[in-house]
């Protein structure tokens, strides 16, 4: 279904700009944004298949985002992109503690 639609593959885009990564959630594109934001980093949003019409009709799209930044800084942004969704390991060796373990 997906080459019926055209969400199997990368739009067109940019020569310059290289696809940084695919994300199918809203509140996960705005994350990646505003770190790139942050870092400067300059980068497009691209949404596969009908997504655009989609998005302007119902405020969302389930088709998928690409994200893409400018070949000089690829590295930089990967990195930046790693270091977020691997945030979850640096935290697994704390613990947490409940309200009942406290009275104990």
């Amino acid at each position: 279904m997906d080459k019926f639609f055209g969400l199997d593959k990368v739009g067109a885009h940019n020569e310059d700009a290289v696809l940084l990564t695919t994300v199918h959630d809203e509140v996960e594109k705005n994350l990646i944004v505003g770190m790139l934001e942050e870092e400067e980093i300059p980068f497009l949003c691209k949404d596969r298949g009908s997504g655009e019409a989609v998005r302007i009709l119902t405020g969302f799209s389930v088709f998928g985002c690409d994200i893409f930044v400018p070949k000089a800084v690829y590295e930089q942004a990967a990195e930046l992109l790693d270091a977020y969704r691997n945030a979850d390991a640096a935290f697994a060796d704390d613990e947490i503690v409940t309200d009942d373990e406290e009275e104990d």
